[in-house]
């Protein structure tokens, strides 16, 4: 993890793998819509309806993520997903298949949006290749609210970087220590995102999967809220080198990370 930095200016294109969107897909939108406005103030408007029902969350009126309707016939787990930008989408759909990975959905047409698709990497964990119009996508970083950071939870991080390497050119700065497997990953010399090798301590239920991290103004109150709101704390605050961080669900069990004093 790393200073939140700005996204990308309303006419600039991100450079490929560098995050863009997050998203979830839940059962319940309107009491999703009513927990996350109240936990991170956020407004809804209507998006694009390629995959169903859609809104985009917004904050202060500008774009920070998505939720989606997910049909009752898909059994298909509640969690967030980091989108990564690409300049051809079929291209980079393509690189996920030859390097072990599938594509699940797309590539496809978001309307205006721009053009999509859903894919896993050789270990299952799911995330989305985003080529977005120059004016939509996330908009605001850096404040409360906001996604901040991605950390793939895996069982071990050489081969998925090798993946990730691959598809997107990321650059890979391993972390030296004893028994921490953990290494970031950089797009244009800049830490866009981490892969953490949990070994047996990977949770068994959920497999490898991306965890996304919200910044937020106080990190106790903000779990204050998440249990009023009907959420569960999956890991109590602590200080870490980047901020203090704890992991939370919210009532449909999606898992988020929220960090005070991201740096």
């Amino acid at each position: 993890m790393t200073e939140a930095r700005e996204p990308a200016g309303p006419h600039e294109r991100r450079a490929p793998g560098t995050p863009c969107w997050v998203s979830l897909m839940v059962r319940e939108p309107a009491a999703t819509e009513r927990f996350y406005g109240a936990l991170f103030g956020w407004e809804f408007r209507p998006g694009p309806q390629q995959l169903g029902p859609y809104v985009r969350a917004l904050l202060d009126g500008r774009q920070v993520a998505g939720v989606g309707h997910l049909p009752p016939d898909r059994r298909l787990p509640v969690a967030w997903t980091p989108y990564f930008a690409s300049r051809d989408v079929d291209a980079t759909a393509d690189q996920v298949r030859l390097c072990g990975g599938t594509v699940a959905v797309g590539p496809l047409d978001a309307a205006e949006a721009g053009r999509l698709a859903i894919a896993a990497d050789p270990s299952g964990a799911v995330f989305g290749i985003w080529l977005g119009a120059a004016h939509l996508g996330t908009s605001i970083g850096g404040v409360p609210g906001t996604p901040v950071w991605n950390e793939l939870l895996t069982y071990e991080t050489s081969v998925v970087a090798k993946f990730y390497e691959t598809v997107f050119g990321y650059e890979e700065e391993p972390e030296v220590s004893a028994g921490r497997d953990h290494v970031t990953l950089r797009a244009g010399g800049c830490p866009v995102a981490g892969l953490s090798g949990l070994g047996h301590a990977l949770p068994g239920d959920r497999g490898a999967h991306w965890l996304t991290y919200f910044q937020v103004a106080d990190t106790g109150e903000t779990l204050l809220q998440v249990t009023e709101l009907g959420g569960r704390v999956l890991t109590a605050p602590h200080d870490t080198p980047h901020g203090r961080v704890a992991t939370v669900a919210d009532p449909e069990g999606a898992v988020f990370s929220v960090v005070e004093g991201v740096r």
